[in-house]
This record gives C-alpha cells, sequence and structure tokens, in this order.
C-alpha cells in the first residue's frame, strides 16, 4: 500500500516549536511566532502557503472550516506578521517605534467597521449584526490579530514580553516562570547546554 502523502500544513505543523509561554492568552503571540529560525539553518513558516494559513486561521477560530485562501492572502498576513515583529522587537529592546509598522497595524484594525450594523429583522423589525462576509475573512483576522497586539503592546503585560534567548530562535514570549527567556523547553536545555560548553572551554555564552 502507497503511503499517503502528507499536506503541507501537516508537515509544518510537525516541524513547529509548541506555543510560547503567553501565546494562549495573546493570539498575536501566537502570529508573531508562526515563523521561526532554528538551529542547523533550519526554519518554519507556519503562513508559507495559502493552505497552511487557513489551517491556523481555523485552528485558531480565527476562520470558519469553509474559508478559502489565496496567495494574496497568506501573502497579506506574512505582511502584517512581520510589522507585528517589527512592534514587539521594537518594546523588547526599547527602541523608537517604527513608523510604518505603526501604521500598518492601525490600518489593519481600521479595515472593518467595529460597530455592529443595523439590518432589517422580518418584515418591519431591525436588529443589529456584525458584518462577517466570506471574502472578508482575512480582513476580520487582521483586525483581530492587531487588535490583540495593541492590547498586549499597551496592557500590564507589556513589560513581560521578551524574546527568546537560546540564539539562533528568533521568537517572542511572555516572561512567565521569573527571569526565564527561552521559549521552549527544547530552547532553555539548548541554552543551558551552551553555557555549560561554554564553562568547560573557559569562554563565556
Amino acid at each position: 500500500m502507497r503511503a499517503m502523502r502528507k499536506s503541507p500544513a501537516t508537515e509544518i505543523a510537525q516541524a513547529t516549536l509548541p506555543p510560547a509561554p503567553g501565546a494562549q492568552r495573546y493570539r498575536s503571540l501566537d502570529f508573531a511566532d508562526t515563523a521561526a529560525t532554528l538551529p542547523g539553518d533550519q526554519s518554519y513558516d507556519v503562513l508559507a502557503t495559502p493552505e497552511s494559513a487557513r489551517h491556523w486561521l481555523v485552528t485558531g477560530d480565527l476562520a470558519t472550516p469553509d474559508v478559502r485562501l489565496y496567495e494574496m492572502c497568506s501573502q497579506r498576513m506574512r505582511t502584517l506578521r512581520a510589522h507585528v515583529r517589527n512592534l514587539f522587537a521594537a518594546r523588547v529592546d526599547d527602541a523608537p517605534v517604527p513608523e510604518e509598522s505603526l501604521r500598518a497595524v492601525n490600518e489593519a484594525l481600521t479595515a472593518l467597521p467595529t460597530a455592529p450594523l443595523l439590518a432589517r429583522e422580518g418584515v418591519t423589525g431591525l436588529r443589529r449584526v456584525q458584518a462577517h462576509p466570506t471574502d472578508q475573512a482575512v480582513n476580520h483576522a487582521l483586525a483581530t490579530l492587531a487588535a490583540d497586539a495593541a492590547d498586549l503592546l499597551t496592557g500590564p503585560d507589556a513589560d513581560l514580553l521578551a524574546a527568546c534567548g537560546s540564539a539562533p530562535c528568533d521568537r517572542f514570549l511572555l516572561r512567565t516562570h521569573g527571569r526565564r527567556h527561552w521559549c521552549s523547553t527544547r530552547c532553555g536545555d539548548r541554552a543551558r547546554a551552551a553555557r555549560a560548553y561554554a564553562r568547560r572551554g573557559g569562554t563565556s555564552a
């Protein structure tokens, strides 16, 4: 029997690291970490293809299972992710806020009406509804992620935002345990091993 070929979404999911601390609380943190650099010149990008991007949206309850994505859609997601990462990096490094990234996140925030619209109910009645047409599914997802990133960057957890301290990993996390500066057990083990190796070699990590 011929083995079934894995889909790109399945292959990427199997290669990814587990969610970083804080990613379950902030979807924008998980969004920022959908691409990562790994040891041995390896990397992954969960938004690399329309199929894998759709899988991420659906599993994160940011889109319905029947949504269809095209390359332009996944490209828009990757572009906003880069801007969110720029804002996170500026916060972590206490660097000037990149104006282009600030503008991109604000554009995503304001691309859709936030107030429920007025719609007809029966013949004479009215009701309020939240517009969510299928063809604007990506707009809604990006607006939600942009709002989540804005909440993180301006809320009390902003001071907990950190970059993984185990090179070459470039994921973000919330420091939920003391001085923890790594995004996963794998990165923590690698950081400790690197420090131990440096001590044995008489060099500093």
